[in-house]
């Protein structure tokens, strides 16, 4: 993928993480940033689990989207504890 796409996929993925785990989105940069390491954490879970949601844009997007969520997630779990 490009740069491009990254950061367009990341900027996608972490607004819906956003929105899924708090109801608003947490600004363009995080997002971005969100989005993507969503998208390495996503690949590493879908890669363990041997599945793989098609290629693609939208493909990338599910996984990046699924990946931030979980990020998400562990973050408000270290922040309880």
């Amino acid at each position: 993928m490009g740069f491009i796409t990254w950061i367009v996929v990341g900027l996608i993925a972490g607004w819906l993480a956003g929105k899924v785990m708090k109801g608003g989105g947490y600004g363009v940069l995080v997002d971005i940033i969100l989005g993507i390491l969503g998208g390495v954490v996503g690949g590493w879970v879908f890669g363990l689990l041997g599945i793989w949601p098609g290629g693609g844009l939208i493909g990338s997007i599910i996984v990046a989207f699924i990946g931030a969520v979980i990020l998400v997630w562990i973050t408000r779990l270290l922040k309880k504890a």
